[in-house]
């Protein structure tokens, strides 16, 4: 049985809904509050409560005294991106996620390879098996790690605060790529293509992990690898 969501949560998802359909357009104002509360079935203080919550992620820009406005999705940053994980057909993101990637992925292994490369070659020598019922999550749950490891490994403090930014719609986007099988088997070659680049140095790590990004790339219908 479906538990029904929590007034301030509810409210919160018809607002966000509302934001990502263009019904409440970035730069516009929301209604007045006791207009809106009572087009969401809340009370104010409930509305309030979702409002600052969309507010915390960079969604909309409260001012006191004077009507709530949407912000334009850049001024919310990669805090967004929880929020589009959660809302509707993630298809979209893949080649976009994949894309940066590409520019990111080849720079930490080629880091990780100078300064350690033992932690990645432990975890790429140990990939999941393709064709399993549960090989979409966990050839997700793998790629994750393969790039947090390259992330801390790369040496740069930013860079694991960089990619946890994009963890949540990666956690659900990552089992629309490898649904296909194969896609896995392509995957698994990766892995241990860049097992064996990472003991030869910072350049072959590079050049394996950039083949890696592009190819995933090229792989998703819609991507590219011009």
């Amino acid at each position: 049985m479906i538990q029904p969501l929590r007034p301030a949560l509810h409210a919160e998802e018809t607002l966000l809904s509302r934001l990502l359909d263009g019904t409440y357009p970035p730069g516009s104002l929301l209604p007045a509050e006791r207009e809106l509360a009572a087009g969401l079935g809340v009370t104010r203080p409930t509305l309030r409560e979702a409002l600052q919550r969309l507010a915390r992620d960079g969604l909309l820009e409260i001012r006191q005294g004077k009507p709530t406005r949407v912000c334009h999705p850049e001024e919310g940053g990669l805090r967004v991106l929880a929020h589009l994980s959660r809302a509707g057909d993630l298809s979209g993101l893949v080649p976009q996620l994949l894309d940066l990637r590409a520019a990111l992925l080849p720079h930490w292994m080629a880091a990780s390879a100078r300064l350690d490369p033992a932690p990645l070659r432990a975890h790429l020598g140990a990939p999941p098996e393709p064709g399993t019922p549960d090989a979409p999550q966990a050839f997700t749950a793998f790629d994750w790690t393969v790039q947090s490891l390259a992330a801390h490994g790369s040496g740069n403090a930013l860079a694991p605060l960089l990619l946890g930014a994009f963890h949540e719609v990666y956690t659900q986007a990552g089992p629309l790529y490898f649904r296909d099988v194969a896609r896995q088997t392509r995957a698994l070659d990766h892995y241990r293509a860049l097992h064996a680049a990472l003991a030869l140095g910072p350049d072959t790590a590079r050049q394996a992990a950039l083949t890696t990004a592009l190819d995933s790339l090229h792989l998703w219908p819609g991507g590219t690898h011009d």
